[in-house]
């Protein structure tokens, strides 16, 4: 008599019963639409679809969940704008389509205004710190990427030897993210894109340029 095959282990814990990319993106939109202490439990698991057992099995907590979304964001709606950087032949031109493309994907009629990471946790609890922390390095990987190009454009002769490419990108920076809350705010695209037009006028105009002390 042969003996039977030892049953399999069975998984541990029940298996997940929804799309967890579906609901990330459902999550998403609620934080990009209310901000992290705005967004509460109710609001993102009523829009996940899941009970917050499911969300803390799947996502491990608010915090975590928060993470994760303007992660996806960065790699999704946030970096369409980006690819001017490396298609565009000279800096200033990149740089001037990233705020045109901007200024349009902000009032993009199917998404929230504004962009998700310049304006997330400017100000918050001692206890969120960490989390502002994490926001605030996805802002400065922004002014990194300026700073990237600007230098180049420098090496390239575009720009003058004299320019300072730490604070040009600072500048762009901090257009980018006003254009953003001027989005929020009710700007409409036009008024974005002369917002855009404006600021690439101090391109040729000396922008960056270290002064003599």
């Amino acid at each position: 008599m042969k003996n039977d095959p030892a049953p399999k282990p069975r998984p541990r814990g029940r298996p997940r019963e929804f799309d967890e990319t579906k609901a990330l993106d459902a999550a998403l939109e609620v934080f990009w639409r209310q901000g992290f202490e705005g967004a509460s439990l109710t609001d993102l698991t009523q829009a996940m679809g899941i009970t917050p057992p499911s969300l803390y099995a799947a996502f491990g907590s608010k915090a975590e969940l928060y993470q994760r979304t303007l992660e996806r964001y960065q790699a999704g709606p946030g970096a369409l704008a980006w690819a001017a950087l490396a298609e565009e032949p000279t800096a200033r031109e990149a740089i001037a389509r990233v705020l045109q493309d901007s200024a349009r994907s902000f009032k993009r009629r199917k998404q929230p205004p504004g962009c998700m990471i310049s304006t997330a946790v400017l100000r918050c609890a001692d206890e969120l710190r960490p989390i502002a922390e994490f926001v605030t390095s996805l802002r400065e990987n922004a002014v990194g990427r300026f700073h990237e190009r600007i230098a180049r454009g420098i090496e390239e002769g575009e720009l003058p030897s004299d320019t300072d490419a730490r604070v040009l990108a600072r500048y762009y920076g901090a257009v980018l993210q006003g254009m953003s809350v001027q989005a929020l705010d009710g700007a409409s695209e036009a008024e974005l894109l002369g917002l855009a037009e404006l600021a690439m006028r101090a391109w040729g105009e000396g922008g960056g340029r270290r002064r003599a002390r």
